[in-house]
């Protein structure tokens, strides 16, 4: 579902990539239908950067700052999202990569606890959040990670 801007005049629809292993944000105007700017995430190759793209065809196109630093807070978001997992210590990066991978990043609220239970089978309590926040975007109490509220 795309994200409205306050003033309802643009919106960014997120999609995943899988060929690509990356999330593109996308900003659009609203009247039109005219897509105006690309931001490529790839999520699992740290050796690749985001990248911002403009769309050609649109030609010249005036955005307000406010609009533009809203893209860029919520490009930010999703690189925070998508790649600060990589940092982390080796063998939690293998977690969080095999989550990923079998989660698909997204889990049910019923198979939530479960997941935690082995968590918590395995890794030190210390690491959960940093661990469930990289794979699913949740805390440890399975609400959702609050993105737009900065590191």
């Amino acid at each position: 579902m795309p994200r409205q801007h306050p003033t309802g005049d643009y919106a960014i629809t997120s999609m995943y990539s899988v060929p690509d292993d990356a999330w593109y944000l996308e900003l659009d105007l609203i009247a039109g239908q005219r897509h105006l700017v690309t931001a490529i995430v790839p999520d699992e190759d740290p050796a690749r950067e985001p990248t911002i793209s403009f769309n050609p065809r649109e030609g010249h196109v005036d955005l307000p700052y406010d609009v533009i630093r809203w893209f860029m807070d919520q490009v930010d978001a999703e690189i925070r999202t998508s790649r600060a997992w990589m940092r982390l210590r080796p063998d939690l990066v293998e977690v969080i990569h095999q989550l990923r991978q079998e989660h698909m990043s997204v889990i049910d609220d019923a198979d939530f606890p479960h997941v935690l239970a082995g968590l918590r089978a395995t890794l030190p309590e210390a690491d959960l959040p940093a661990v469930l926040e990289a794979a699913f975007g949740r805390n440890p109490d399975g609400t959702s990670v609050d993105y737009t509220q900065g590191p």
